[in-house]
């Protein structure tokens, strides 16, 4: 939390920087509204709008395309949109339209697009993105062991999220909303099956892609092309430009310094549009070109322009982050590393109150406790997994989050949290002395099997009715393994009951959190008549 207030203390001084190269923009009406949008974990939409409303106050709109939020603040509000938890990338709306008109023939739809670039207020959403990159290099500078001398990251050329429910087909091209991040589609939409082009551009070839960090949800063949930008006439400008006679380099040179690199990505939802998202991206790329002189680069861009089309609406507008912000608190990353937004939204639908003590007894790499502890610092939490590998890793990641909040003007302090290495069915704890359970229970595919689970789960239910508070307790428990959870919760349903269930998409997986009230009853005598019916008293023999 403590690198997030950080960051917004620094885009709250930060001053526009040198915008020669960016179309001339009105800058000095901080009260100028801008609309933002943000993408979120599958199935949170409506945790993320209550967050945004709690914490900046204004008004949210959940779009019909999954996944996504928007809402309108002012400019200078804009630092508070980074304290968010729930929201895995911003972006700037150029223009929303609610009914686009798509031609019939694809010669028309994608003229229709190139005509449209010209017409759209940029000026708005290119202010808001010059004060957003002024932060990035602020905040370079700041970094320690960097002084000086700014590089620019190489940027991933993986999958975008791409989330929906309805029928139709869905694909994406041009790169990602989410760079790095591998959650896919909602199983039951029919894919796009044309086979993507990858057009590169020469510079590309040096630069590394950034790989993922953490492996939550495992990649699948979803289109995800970059379409390189139309507009011949400027490709003269990759070219190196001979030095002057003197050794210096000539004008053209130093102008091409100056030249913004940007690119489209399209992500496309509906079955009735005549073009494909390469076709859009490509098209709506060249007039972008055209429009602002810039230069299409896929990887080392400056710019990134979205074009969202979802059935008959359609978003355009300017990519606020460059890579996804639920990468703020793991250091250390597991098989299967859970996101930290998808646990703030896990840990918000338990309504924590100071001083509860929250518990992930399946912690992995310590996920939902860290984020826990950084956004309710009152409560105490405790992680721990029977895996001592995961539990080395919690504790890495713990220590990361202390340096984080670590002053060098004082001494280090401590934090609510801690790390065992226990076993699920027989944990260290006192009857009642919990009072929330939250975990990401094994789904059977790379942790466990779906065989195992119809023994851990029942097991898992029963002890953790045993330490969570009758009455009061709550729980939050994700899993995929629907069936096997069902049953379980079928036989335990006199010491919990189903309060709510939140579906979500984690990596074309359609899982489960399911939460869950500890009743008042008596979990002990429950616990001693299956350990009586497990070991059966031996029968009398007969005389």
């Amino acid at each position: 939390m403590a690198q997030v207030d950080e960051v917004a203390s620094a885009m709250s001084e930060v001053t526009l920087a040198d915008t020669s190269t960016v179309p001339c923009v009105d800058t000095n009406s901080e009260d100028a509204h801008i609309t933002i949008g943000a993408t979120v974990p599958t199935g949170f939409e409506f945790t993320a709008a209550a967050e945004v409303e709690e914490k900046l106050g204004c008004p949210c709109k959940i779009s019909k395309d999954r996944g996504k939020i928007y809402f309108d603040i002012k400019k200078d509000g804009l630092a508070q949109v980074h304290r968010l938890r729930s929201v895995d990338n911003l972006f700037v709306i150029v223009k929303e339209f609610t009914d686009f008109p798509f031609k019939e023939t694809k010669e028309d739809a994608l003229k229709d697009l190139q005509d449209l670039v010209a017409k759209l207020p940029w000026e708005k959403a290119l202010s808001a993105w010059e004060l957003n990159n002024s932060l990035k290099k602020r905040k370079k500078r700041k970094k320690a062991g960097y002084p000086g001398k700014e590089r620019k990251q190489p940027m991933a050329v993986t999958g975008a999220e791409i989330s929906g429910e309805e029928g139709g087909d869905k694909e994406q091209s041009g790169g990602s909303l989410e760079k790095g991040s591998l959650e896919d589609e909602e199983s039951g939409l029919c894919k796009d099956q044309d086979s993507p082009t990858v057009i590169q551009h020469p510079r590309e070839e040096d630069a590394p892609a950034k790989s993922s960090g953490e492996m939550q949800e495992p990649p699948t063949s979803q289109a995800s092309s970059e379409a390189e930008a139309q507009g011949s006439q400027h490709s003269g400008n990759d070219a190196d430009t001979p030095p002057d006679s003197d050794g210096k380099d000539n004008g053209t040179a130093s102008d091409n310094c100056n030249v913004l690199k940007f690119r489209v990505t399209c992500n496309r939802s509906g079955d009735k549009h005549s073009f494909t998202s390469n076709d859009a991206a490509r098209d709506f790329g060249g007039a972008v070109q055209d429009h602002f002189q810039w230069k299409a680069d896929m990887t080392k861009f400056d710019v990134e322009v979205l074009l969202n089309i979802s059935f008959n609406e359609m978003v355009v507008g300017i990519a606020l982050t460059e890579e996804s912000l639920h990468r703020r608190n793991i250091t250390h990353f597991g098989p299967t590393t859970l996101r930290s937004t998808l646990a703030y939204g896990m840990l918000r639908l338990c309504d924590l109150q100071p001083s509860d003590v929250i518990i992930d007894p399946m912690c992995g790499t310590g996920s939902i406790p860290i984020e826990g502890v950084n956004e309710w610092p009152g409560c105490f939490f405790l992680a721990g997994d029977n895996n001592k590998q995961a539990v080395n890793r919690t504790g890495s990641n713990i220590q990361s989050l202390l340096r984080k909040h670590q002053s060098p003007e004082s001494a280090q302090l401590g934090l609510p949290i801690d790390a065992v290495h226990w076993d699920i069915s027989s944990l260290p704890l006192r009857e009642g002395s919990v009072d929330v359970i939250v975990t990401d229970m094994p789904f059977g595919k790379r942790m466990g099997s779906k065989k195992k689970n119809w023994d851990l789960y029942p097991a898992c239910l029963r002890e953790m009715s045993r330490v969570c508070r009758a009455g009061t307790g709550r729980a939050v428990l994700l899993t995929h393994d629907r069936k096997c959870f069902i049953k379980a919760l079928a036989k335990a349903g006199h010491l919990w009951r189903k309060m709510h269930t939140v579906w979500v998409n984690i990596g074309g997986l359609h899982a489960g959190v399911y939460l869950l009230k500890r009743t008042s009853n008596d979990s002990t005598k429950e616990m001693q008549e299956g350990s009586q019916t497990a070991n059966p008293a031996p029968c009398p023999k007969e005389e």
